[in-house]
């Protein structure tokens, strides 16, 4: 299908989902891609009109151009303009870079692009996020934090069906934040397959150009800091970054790769039952550190049945996660003797993946969650770690159904396409589903078929129908539910 007979197939769906009106039959083989009708959830859900002439808020010059001297990205639109724009100019596309709420920091590239894109506001100042706008490159990879495509009807709002664009992300390499987007857009008629790929590699190139500046900013805070920590004499302590990374440690001992500093106390919890005292230096912090270093583990839990959100829990923090993020935790979960990024990228990707994307994703993760929680080479998790699906597992291999049944909540990441994540997902799922339908016990019954997995299944509720007794007060449930499946 070429990009002109994609366009035309996209905007009837589009019609029959967000219009309401019949699609042609030639078009129904063609759905809306899960990440584009999420998008179109949560747009929709925040109130985007479809028929929006164009993003509400647009700044004034001279705000635009603090916000630009302040933004981190700044310091690598030199390498970005090196790589992407003359690409742009040639190919008749625009390249835009974003802050992380969407707000467009800066636009380059054809001049006849750039008229055009002024008619929708595609310019510098304007806000693309994706609740101000709907779907769009920009909003939707920075909603999602990964790079997303988005062609003609694919936008949310109908003005904006003329155009394609790709986008990625851009994080802090020293917190592991999100920060902003890197985007091409242009009109369809110049859609290239290669956009996807250009703009994930200049985010990766952006990111590693910040790791770099990151590397001798630290070298510097070192060389004009050390002196402090050399003061201390034989005492513990330790040097950190403004941010609270540890840079440098005396006695080489256990610490979290970061603490928190951001509150401005003048003591700190180290985590494993110490309190240390923080000194502000003109540049980061001393740590000195009281009594014999004792290592203890952080406690990490992770909730990654039924919900649409999964939750890591590190210590008392919880930490919501993306599809990505949650898929590679649960691998590890499962894997408690770590996988290479290599073994990592075939059961996340299959033979299409990459080592590199697996080794960026790690290093964003252990950034996430702190320090003492995942280790490198292979990659695994080295926390005292527990987890709804292995909680399950365990009390399925005990023989506790009845345990198993209060624990399970839903599918394992549901949405998950990972290859092996789909194999563990099914195995649990059979596996409680046969044991359930084998114990013919009418209050397990029931309350499996309250979950996702079990609400569904017209087997055990034909079963359920057999044991529950005649006078039972859910036979009505049961019976409507019934209906409804097998019909």
């Amino acid at each position: 299908m070429d990009a002109a007979e994609k366009a035309r197939r996209l905007s009837e769906l589009y019609d029959e989902v967000l219009g309401g009106g019949p699609v042609p039959a030639d078009a129904r083989p063609l759905e809306p891609r899960p990440l584009v009708a999420e998008s179109w959830q949560r747009s929709l859900a925040a109130s985007v009109d479809p028929e929006l002439d164009g993003p509400p808020l647009v700044l004034p010059a001279d705000l635009l151009e603090s916000l630009r001297e302040d933004h981190p990205l700044q310091a690598v639109l030199p390498i970005l303009r090196a790589t992407l724009t003359t690409i742009a100019d040639e190919a008749s596309h625009i390249m835009i870079v974003t802050d992380a709420q969407g707000l467009i920091l800066w636009r380059e590239g054809a001049a006849d692009v750039r008229r055009q894109a002024d008619r929708i506001a595609l310019t510098e100042g304007a806000v693309w996020s994706e609740d101000a706008i709907g779907t769009n490159g920009m909003g939707t990879a920075l909603a999602t934090d990964q790079p997303v495509q988005i062609h003609s009807a694919e936008h949310l709002v109908r003005r904006i069906h003329a155009w394609t664009c790709a986008a990625a992300p851009v994080h802090d390499p020293d917190t592991g934040k999100l920060i902003g987007a890197i985007d091409v857009s242009g009109p369809l008629r110049t859609v290239h397959p290669a956009m996807m790929a250009l703009v994930t590699a200049a985010a990766q190139l952006a990111e590693g150009q910040l790791r770099v500046r990151m590397a001798a900013a630290d070298e510097t805070l070192r060389a004009r800091n050390m002196r402090h920590l050399i003061a201390l004499g034989d005492a513990p302590g330790a040097l950190l970054t403004p941010t609270g990374r540890v840079l440098a440690v005396q006695p080489l001992a256990w610490l979290p790769d970061r603490l928190d500093v951001s509150s401005g106390a003048s003591r700190i919890e180290l985590g494993d039952g110490r309190e240390a005292v923080v000194e502000q230096l003109d540049e980061g912090y001393l740590l000195r550190i009281p009594g014999p270093v004792r290592r203890r583990r952080p406690l990490l839990r992770l909730r990654l049945l039924g919900s649409d959100q999964p939750v890591a829990v590190v210590g008392t923090r919880e930490i919501a996660l993306t599809l990505r993020r949650a898929e590679v935790l649960a691998l590890l979960l499962l894997h408690p003797a770590g996988l290479t990024a290599e073994q990592l990228m075939l059961q996340l990707y299959g033979d299409q993946g990459n080592p590199a994307t697996v080794r960026a994703e790690m290093h964003r993760l252990r950034n996430l969650l702190g320090g003492g929680v995942l280790d490198t080479k292979p990659y695994r998790i080295v926390a005292e770690v527990s987890g709804d699906v292995t909680d399950v597992q365990v009390a399925l291999r005990l023989g506790d159904l009845a345990r198993a049944v209060e624990l399970y909540s839903g599918p394992l990441l549901g949405r998950s396409d990972a290859p092996a994540l789909r194999v563990e997902r099914d195995e649990l799922d059979a596996t409680l589903r046969r044991a359930v339908l084998d114990s013919a016990d009418a209050d397990l019954l029931w309350r499996f078929a309250q979950t996702s997995t079990g609400a569904e299944d017209l087997e055990i509720f034909e079963v359920l129908d057999r044991q529950l007794p005649a006078g039972d007060h859910r036979r009505p449930a049961v019976a409507a539910r019934l209906d409804r499946l097998a019909g």
